[in-house]
């Protein structure tokens, strides 16, 4: 297969399987930590209100999302690319991170969450998935 193509596709590939692996966390960190009593989860009103009252319990799952979402995403691309390997782990890596961004924006939590958020679930993760993969290509 063409260098440029598998590139490509284990780039997609990448942002596919990590937006499914932190999209399926989300979506069951419910059942494994509730949140409070009257929060709907699918109300970003209702979170985005409730959010300084969440004991810190409840920013366990999302932070898991976002870690293990970008660390298989780069995973994923690690494995398949051609070449490149490194930079396109970061790539990754900097995909989600302007994701997290976003949603620290949107949906305001603790200042402690966003500073460790920000600073561990995205570029760490993505290198540390580099790492794994054998540091193949840079």
């Amino acid at each position: 297969m063409n260098p440029i193509l598998r590139n490509v596709l284990a780039v997609v590939a990448g942002l596919v399987v990590g937006n499914v692996v932190n999209g399926f966390l989300i979506s069951i960190s419910g059942s494994v930590i509730p949140l409070p009593e009257g929060v709907d989860p699918n109300d970003m009103e209702s979170l985005k209100a409730a959010m300084p009252t969440f004991p810190t319990k409840n920013f366990i799952m999302p932070f898991a999302a976002h870690a293990l979402g970008t660390f298989t995403g780069a995973l994923v691309t690690v494995l398949l690319a051609a070449s490149h390997q490194m930079k396109f782990a970061l790539g990754i890596g900097g995909f989600f991170l302007l994701g997290g961004i976003m949603i620290n924006y949107m949906l305001p939590g603790p200042t402690w969450f966003s500073v460790v958020d920000v600073t561990l679930a995205y570029i760490p993760m993505a290198l540390i998935a580099w790492k794994l993969a054998g540091k193949r290509g840079g």
